[in-house]
């Protein structure tokens, strides 16, 4: 409490010089020391949900306290390409949809009441492969997580405002393995990593798949929960997917060269942008899973239940 209290007469200072000369918060958090996740709560007031939330996020999931509902139904999400620009922002690489694309993507079902549209796309990751990924499973972490990000578009105008509303805003998780061949949508994203190597850069990306960037399964687990970043709203109804999709160790070189600053000022690697797991608060976590009566997805075993496609045993802890 009394290391609280000393962090929080520091932060002052700079919270009151921030408002006096109007610097963007943007500016003000990073994923590690007194500006890192700990503190965010501490550094600006609006941000108060990152300390004090019920419902944050990320999460651990732990395969035996899934709850299965036989309720929840299959994720659907629209198969046409996009336009986008994908961007250093100092704090993670980000893909933004082009906002003046004629055919929006859509994702609807799953555990959705309303009709989502995707508006843009985050890539965390780690500087070494034992972690990486926001997300984990029975304690252990990927190398690297994609999470797409929309906003309900029948209730909303747009992704600002949905942030900040129930049921605003749906998170699909995307968990990253090592492999030998990657999927073919990150590597247009990974392509264009040389282009973005110090903040503030950015890079025109053409014809991705948001679908296509999703593994090949039907199952997934869901809880509500938060944006992972300042300010940590709890509007995010999240999807992690049942299974992970690849990615090559020469694509996370390449995403490891990225710098939080510009060529002068590079600052710290971009990488190990990822929040801690924070606590469930009795929330459950639902799944589509049926453990008892799907012997299909059995033939997928590893070391923690017959359904679960990720293999635990070749991990190391976070």
């Amino acid at each position: 409490m009394l290391f609280a209290r000393i962090i929080l007469q520091a932060l002052l200072p700079a919270t009151f010089f921030a408002v006096a000369v109007g610097v963007s918060w943007e500016e003000w958090w990073t994923y590690d020391g007194i500006s890192g996740p700990a503190f965010w709560g501490l550094i600006n007031p609006e941000w108060s949900l990152c300390n004090r939330g019920r419902r944050q996020s990320p999460v651990n999931l732990e395969p035996d306290k899934l709850l299965f509902d036989p309720n929840l139904r299959q994720l659907h999400v629209d198969k046409h390409r996009v336009n986008g620009v994908l961007v250093n922002t100092g704090h993670s690489a980000v893909f933004t949809v082009d906002n003046t694309t004629r055919r929006h993507v859509n994702v609807t079902g799953g555990p959705l009441s309303y009709l989502y549209q995707l508006h843009e796309l985050h890539l965390h990751y780690g500087l070494h492969d034992e972690m990486g990924s926001e997300h984990t499973v029975n304690g252990h972490a990927f190398p690297a997580e994609i999470q797409i990000f929309g906003f309900n578009s029948q209730l909303y105008s747009n992704y600002s405002e949905a942030l900040h509303k129930a049921q605003g805003i749906v998170g699909i998780s995307i968990l990253l393995q090592l492999g030998d061949l990657s999927n073919a949508e990150l590597r247009l994203l990974t392509d264009q990593v040389e282009k973005i190597r110090h903040g503030g850069s950015s890079a025109q990306v053409t014809r991705l798949s948001l679908q296509g960037l999703l593994p090949a399964t039907e199952t997934y687990m869901t809880y509500d929960g938060s944006a992972t970043m300042p300010a940590c709203q709890e509007t995010v109804t999240w999807i992690v997917l049942n299974k992970p999709i690849y990615i090559t160790k020469q694509q996370l070189h390449g995403l490891r060269r990225l710098m939080q600053g510009d060529p002068k000022h590079p600052k710290a690697p971009l990488g190990n942008n990822f929040r801690q797991t924070q606590q469930l608060h009795f929330r459950p976590v639902r799944t589509n899973i049926d453990f008892k009566n799907n012997p299909k997805e059995g033939k997928f075993c590893a070391s923690m239940y017959n359904s679960v496609h990720y293999k635990a045993n070749t991990w190391k802890k976070r």
